[in-house]
């Protein structure tokens, strides 16, 4: 049972359908209704309908049914293959699309979408995540590489272990960050208050470090680029919340009101670099802003 109060003051007056996707991005709405109909969503322990409005402080229980191994089916959806050889293909991941399939999204994902251009993945991560090596959020846009048989899948990862591979980012943020640069250097953990979150913690949090450099400064809000030097789950948004610069558009860990960008964090995986398993040559790739995030970009100029 995962339990979330409610903070954010965006959520409050909105149907609690609505809300928990918002919440959980790995739920979809139906699959919300669904819960709700068989009385595994409850708010302050009470049962509900997906009408049911938001209060401040609502709390909010959701039971999750284990995860059963599907057959995962081919759809013919278009992909944004940047490189692509016998070992390996990168891929420019839209925001929007979940990378693997998951509860309430056995459909529409990279995954489903891989499996109708490859013949073959590596098997190492399952039935469920053929291929994938790493993963973004799915209102993260940008750069993943995928792995078409286990050897390569098994040299890749070694490279995200061992920090060898390098992953960096666009990511506009609220407030104006006055150092030109620097470097976070926050332990994160599972949140204690919302499992679906990450959180910083002192005592039981892995090391986390993210560097990150202004490329431009606007009215209350400034572009940065990110690079990794660990790749905990959701750590760009954790650790720019943090500091007071939360990225825009991200309903988890933003509290203030989203308003430039609604639909997801403005958060961009840009640049890929790592050593070919085959090969064992340095390879890096780069794709532009989406389309979305530059008209942002160039309304605030």
């Amino acid at each position: 049972m995962n339990n979330y109060k409610i903070e954010n003051t965006e959520f409050v007056g909105l149907r609690i359908d609505k809300v928990i996707p918002l919440i959980d991005k790995t739920l979809s709405r139906s699959f919300v209704v669904q819960l709700i109909d068989d009385k595994k969503i409850l708010i302050n322990n009470n049962i509900v309908k997906p009408s049911y409005k938001i209060k401040l402080n609502d709390i909010v229980s959701i039971d999750i049914p284990p995860l059963k191994e599907l057959d995962i089916c081919a759809e013919n959806i278009p992909l944004n293959v940047i490189y692509e050889d016998d070992e390996l293909l990168v891929v420019n991941k839209p925001q929007g699309m979940v990378v693997h399939p998951a509860h309430g999204h056995y459909q529409g994902t990279l995954v489903n979408a891989l499996l109708a251009h490859c013949q073959n993945l590596s098997g190492i991560n399952g039935v469920m995540r053929p291929g994938i090596v790493h993963r973004i959020d799915k209102d993260t846009s940008g750069l993943i590489v995928v792995s078409k048989n286990d050897q390569s899948h098994l040299f890749l990862a070694s490279q995200l272990k061992d920090h060898t591979m390098h992953r960096e980012y666009y990511a506009l943020v609220k407030g104006i960050i006055k150092e030109n640069e620097g470097k976070i250097d926050l332990p994160i953990a599972r949140s204690k208050q919302n499992r679906q979150k990450m959180a910083i913690d002192s005592i039981n949090g892995k090391p986390s470090i993210t560097y990150f450099n202004v490329v431009k400064r606007f009215n209350n809000y400034t572009l940065i680029r990110c690079k990794l030097k660990t790749g905990r789950t959701h750590q760009i948004r954790v650790h720019l919340s943090y500091i007071g610069h939360p990225v825009e558009g991200d309903c988890n860990y933003s509290k203030s009101k989203n308003n430039l960008y609604s639909n997801g964090q403005l958060l961009h995986a840009y640049k890929l670099t790592f050593i070919h398993p085959k090969t064992k040559k340095e390879m890096s790739f780069e794709c532009p802003l989406p389309d979305y995030f530059l008209q942002i970009i160039n309304n605030l100029n």
